[in-house]
């Protein structure tokens, strides 16, 4: 297996961290825009592991927004596996570049929607992954396998939902994500700051869309922004966290392949990050097309989200000054053996643990874990199809098992948990 994995912010530094203590694949190309952030994460693989570990490692250049770039840097390096961990606008190119240089594909999060023009609170428009699902005879034709919404939320979250169908459940009331953390960031002066600790880009998008609700008969349909909030009793030590809706491709993706009355995904984002949001839409800052402003050299056009995630510190380092866990899970509702059942299916990174041992900060680390396991079991041929498939169409025995195996017997060492009773 050779893999090139285009972007090397928070989550592809993460992941080329993690699969650089592996061993199912020949060579890695870590690609990014900026060809410094790539040789930075190469750099510190070797000062880690040394350089015959790095040696499988390369650094190079790429433009995600062309597809013929990605095709023309996947067929150079051999890429049997296109690794996409950039932002979701750039699903379209990195997924048709794939195509066109041969290789399987695998993203952790899918290409975007559009609210409907009208009636957006109560009605869906082009849905999360619409344009992906809508290839999928054509990878099916070429023979290539396209995995996608393969991270953690969507991923981890769908390989519990199809373990709690084929092992726990004789029928399923509920697939409900809830993923919520005590994390807090501090300055400089120990005051607790906002920073997000996942792309503020790709949160904006996903927490002031409408979000997506499926029911068995009523199909997918939209409710309004923030809607819903329940709170939630997180595992080991986060505690109670007011969750609400929000849009994520696991409300597109179980239904496909998995048999429940109702699929949900909510998010504990907390007051102050829901008011903040709140302000960005009012200001118009969460906007993404360019607008005119004023500069030293004259105006220049910019995305109002792009200056809001210039303004905000990177994710990707405020690992040092962060503490507490993220919490992602699949809490489950249904019968078994003519009896309700009610479980949690979870997995609890700790902050100061990832920092120790990998460098990186809990949410992208977490993020990153799914993807190189399902790259583990491709390879191995414990995993395999062709086509636009989502995590849920495969068994999800071998991965949880390899996840939670420890490192000493070959696994990845992640032992998931599960909760019986409510949350």
């Amino acid at each position: 297996m050779r893999i090139l994995l285009i972007g090397a912010g928070g989550v592809g530094d993460a992941l080329a961290k993690i699969a650089a203590r592996r061993d199912f694949f020949d060579h890695l190309v870590v690609a990014d825009y900026d060809l410094t952030r790539a040789q930075r994460t190469v750099a510190a693989i070797a000062d880690r592991h040394g350089d015959t570990v790095a040696a499988r490692f390369t650094a190079a250049r790429i433009d995600a927004s062309d597809a013929d770039a990605v095709a023309a840097l996947a067929r150079e390096h051999r890429a049997t596996h296109v690794m996409n961990a950039v932002e979701p606008a750039f699903v379209p190119t990195v997924f048709a570049g794939a195509l066109a240089a041969g290789a399987d594909y695998l993203d952790m999060a899918m290409s975007l929607s559009t609210p409907h023009p009208t009636d957006p609170h109560t009605q869906t428009g082009v849905m999360l992954g619409e344009q992906q699902f809508a290839a999928h005879d054509e990878w099916v034709t070429a023979g290539r396998l396209a995995l996608v919404g393969m991270g953690v939320e969507p991923g981890l979250s769908d390989v519990f939902a199809r373990y709690a169908c084929d092992e726990l459940f004789d029928t399923v009331d509920e697939l409900g994500t809830r993923d919520g953390a005590n994390l807090v960031v501090r300055d400089e002066n120990g005051d607790e700051m906002f920073a997000p600790s996942f792309s503020i880009w790709t949160t904006i998008e996903e927490c002031l869309n409408p979000p997506v609700v499926w029911e068995r008969d009523r199909g997918w349909f939209t409710t309004p922004p923030f809607s819903e909030p329940e709170t939630f009793v997180f595992p080991e030590g986060i505690g109670p966290v007011e969750c609400v809706n929000v849009e994520h491709e696991e409300v597109l993706l179980m239904p496909r392949w998995l048999d429940a009355r109702r699929v949900t995904f909510k998010y504990g984002l907390g007051a102050e990050f829901i008011g903040v949001l709140q302000t960005l839409h009012t200001l118009g800052l969460d906007a993404t097309e360019p607008i005119r402003v004023r500069s030293a050299d004259g105006p220049v056009s910019v995305s109002p989200r792009d200056v809001v995630a210039a303004a905000l510190p990177d994710p990707a380092t405020i690992g040092p000054v962060m503490t507490g866990k993220t919490c992602a899970g699949m809490w489950v509702t249904g019968t078994k053996d003519g009896a309700a059942r009610e479980v949690y299916l979870y997995h609890v990174s700790d902050n100061e643990w990832t920092m120790r041992e990998y460098g990186t900060q809990c949410v992208v680390w977490q993020t990153a874990l799914g993807p190189v396991i399902a790259l583990e079991l491709l390879a191995t041929g414990a995993w395999s199809g062709v086509g636009v498939l989502g995590p849920e169409a495969f068994e999800a025995s071998p991965f949880l098992e390899l996840m939670a195996r420890p490192e000493s017997e070959g696994g990845y060492g992640q032992p998931w948990g599960m909760r019986e009773g409510p949350g």
